[in-house]
C-alpha cells in the first residue's frame, strides 16, 4: 500500500524532485556556512587567546610559605622600588666569606619561597644571593609583563652595585625557564663575571607554537622573552642546563639557544623533566656549577 500510494504520487505530477543543480547549490551553501562559522569561532579564539595570554604565562602565587630562617639562613626581607613605582619584593642572603654575589631569576610560576632549595645550595657556594619577586608575584606590587620583569631584575642589579658596593665583575646571573630570558637580558645590559641559564627557550613564540600549533602565535604574542637575538651579543662566560626529558621546553630548543650564544659557553645535559633537571637535582652537575663559579669568581 505505501508503494502504491508513492505511485500515486508520482504519477499525480505533485511532486517534482529537487534537480543535481538545486541539490549541489544547497549543499553548497550549507558548507559557506560550516565553513564561516568554523572561521568565526577560531578568530574568536585567536581574539580571546590574545587578551588571556598574560594568564597562559605567568602563575604567581602571593603568599609565602616559608622564608630562609626555616633552612637556617639569615637574611635581610627588602622591597626594592622600580623605575616606574613597583615595589618588589626580595630577600638578599649573605655569605661570611663570599667570592661574589648572585641574581636569581625564578620562572613563570610561584614567588621566591618556593626556591629555597636553590637558595641554600648557591649560598654554599660562597655567594651572597639575592633573590626577587616579579611585579604581580608574592608580595610584589603590580602585574607582570615582559618588560615589567626586565625591569624588575634591573632594579635588582642596581641594589647590588648602588647599595651593596658589590662590583659587576663580581656578580654572577642566574636564571631559570622565563627567568633565562630575563637573565639574558639583564647580562645585556650589563656585564656580569657570567651567566647561567637553565631549562630555558629560544623565545616565547618558539615554545607557544609547539604547544599551540593550531593558533597563529607570531600574530597575537606581545610577550616575546627573545632570547635566541640576544645570546649571540653577550660575552660573559655562559653555562646552559638542561633536562634531557623535559616536556614543557624540549631540550632541542634549548639546544638551540645554546648554539646561537657567543663563546665562552658550555652545555651540560641533566636527567629530568622541567621542573626535576638541573645543577639542584645532583651532586655531579652540583660541581659543574662549581667549577664554572671557580673560573668566573676566582678568589
Amino acid at each position: 500500500m505505501v508503494g502504491r500510494a508513492d505511485s500515486h504520487v508520482h504519477s499525480s505530477g505533485n511532486y517534482r524532485p529537487m534537480s543535481r543543480r538545486r541539490v549541489t547549490r544547497r549543499a553548497g551553501r550549507r558548507w559557506t556556512r560550516r565553513i564561516v562559522l568554523a572561521i568565526g569561532v577560531y578568530l574568536i579564539a585567536c581574539v580571546l587567546a590574545s587578551f588571556i595570554q598574560s594568564k597562559l604565562l605567568y602563575f604567581p602565587k602571593r603568599d609565602y610559605d616559608a622564608d630562609p630562617t626555616e633552612l637556617g639562613l639569615a637574611f635581610e626581607d627588602l622591597t626594592l622600588t622600580t623605575a616606574d613605582g613597583m615595589d618588589i619584593a626580595a630577600w638578599y642572603v649573605p655569605h661570611d666569606n663570599p667570592r661574589g654575589s648572585l641574581i636569581f631569576c625564578h620562572g613563570n610560576a610561584g614567588n621566591i619561597a618556593g626556591r629555597l632549595h636553590d637558595v641554600l645550595l648557591l649560598n654554599d657556594m660562597r655567594l651572597n644571593v639575592l633573590i626577587f619577586d616579579y611585579r604581580g608575584f608574592g608580595r610584589s606590587t603590580g602585574r607582570p609583563s615582559e618588560q615589567g620583569t626586565y625591569e624588575d631584575a634591573e632594579t635588582a642589579w642596581r641594589y647590588l652595585v648602588d647599595t651593596r658596593g658589590e662590583s659587576s665583575d663580581r656578580i654572577v646571573v642566574f636564571g631559570r625557564s622565563l627567568g633565562g630570558a630575563v637573565a639574558i637580558e639583564l647580562a645585556g645590559r650589563h656585564e656580569p663575571a657570567g651567566l647561567v641559564i637553565e631549562s630555558s627557550f629560544t623565545s616565547i613564540v618558539d615554545i607557544g607554537q609547539l604547544h599551540y600549533w593550531y593558533l597563529p602565535v607570531r600574530w597575537i604574542v606581545t610577550h616575546n622573552y627573545a632570547s635566541i637575538e640576544k645570546v649571540p651579543h653577550l660575552t660573559c662566560p655562559k653555562i646552559f642546563f638542561h633536562g634531557s626529558h623535559d616536556g614543557l621546553i624540549p631540550i632541542d630548543n634549548g639546544r638551540r639557544l645554546f648554539e646561537a650564544a657567543a663563546e665562552p659557553k658550555s652545555f651540560v645535559e641533566t636527567p629530568g623533566g622541567h621542573t626535576t633537571a638541573g645543577y639542584a637535582f645532583s651532586p655531579e652537575y652540583g660541581k659543574q656549577l662549581a667549577a664554572f663559579l671557580d673560573d668566573v669568581l676566582p678568589d
